[in-house]
Order: C-alpha cells, then sequence, then structure tokens
C-alpha cells in the first residue's frame, strides 16, 4: 500500500516583528503545534507556509492583493489544490492579538482557529460565496477544532 508523502510545514517570521513579540509568539506558535493544525486540516498531503507578519506588512499585502487598504487577520495564497495543496497563509500578528482580546479567546485559540480557517481556504473552501458555502466552511472548522480539544470558534 501506498502512502501519502508527509505534509511539510514551514513556519515564518516577519523580520518586522520585534524580538519581544516574536519571544512571545514563539510560546504559542510553536513549530509542532502550527504543522499540528495545518495537517489537521489538510484532506491530504501539502505544502504550507505560515508566516507572521506585523501590521505595515499585513495591511501591504492585503491592498496589493484584495484592494483593501487594511490589516486583516489571515490572507492565504493558494497556489495549487491537486495533487498537492500548496499554499502560504499570512496571519498578522497585532490583528489577531486584538480579536482574540475583544472575542474573549486564548491566543492559542485564535491562532489554531486561524490556521485551520486558512488551510480550508487553501483547499477551495469558501465563505463569502453565499450562505451555503460558509455554513459548510464553519461547520467543517467546529470539527476541526473539536478534533484538536479546542471549542468552537464561533
Amino acid at each position: 500500500m501506498n502512502t501519502p508523502p508527509e505534509s511539510q510545514v514551514r513556519l515564518q517570521w516577519s523580520d518586522r516583528l520585534s524580538p519581544q513579540q516574536r519571544d512571545a509568539l514563539r510560546r504559542v506558535l510553536t513549530p509542532a503545534r502550527v504543522k499540528r493544525w495545518v495537517t489537521t486540516a489538510l484532506m491530504g498531503a501539502g505544502e504550507i507556509t505560515v508566516r507572521i507578519v506585523g501590521a505595515a506588512e499585513g495591511r501591504t499585502l492585503n491592498r496589493e492583493f484584495r484592494g483593501k487598504d487594511y490589516a486583516t487577520n489571515v490572507l492565504t495564497f493558494a497556489y495549487t489544490q491537486t495533487p498537492l495543496t500548496m499554499a502560504d497563509l499570512v496571519l498578522c500578528a497585532p490583528v489577531v492579538a486584538r480579536e482574540a482580546r475583544a472575542q474573549r479567546k486564548t491566543l492559542l485559540e485564535h491562532y489554531a482557529h486561524l490556521v485551520v480557517h486558512g488551510t480550508l481556504h487553501a483547499q477551495g473552501y469558501e465563505h463569502e460565496d453565499g450562505e451555503d458555502e460558509a455554513n459548510v466552511m464553519e461547520s467543517l472548522e467546529v470539527l476541526l477544532m473539536g478534533s484538536l480539544g479546542l471549542p468552537n470558534p464561533y
């Protein structure tokens, strides 16, 4: 029996994050955790890079690629879906921290949810194309978060 190749997950840090920001986030965003979150959401093999950025880089990327002039929590740059899911996920640390506080979630829970969310986007799932698609994606997120031992993100 052929076993699928192991997925490759890389964690990158923007050099524009302060050493204090990186140190604090490294306690939450360990390579093993991030890999577990990505591989839980992948339906097959993949090569995913998760990049953590500051507000300026997040805003620039959102403006250049989505035409929206503000930093957002997660951007997914999907390159291929078959036979291998290849994508970059860009998470904006200040936005994620602000949202976690506002939603009364731990930073770990919110990062896990956004990594799962971005990984689903990389595989073609959408929530902005209609209510049915949004319901499918959100239901899958709830199921995947539960499988990780984490609460419903909604």
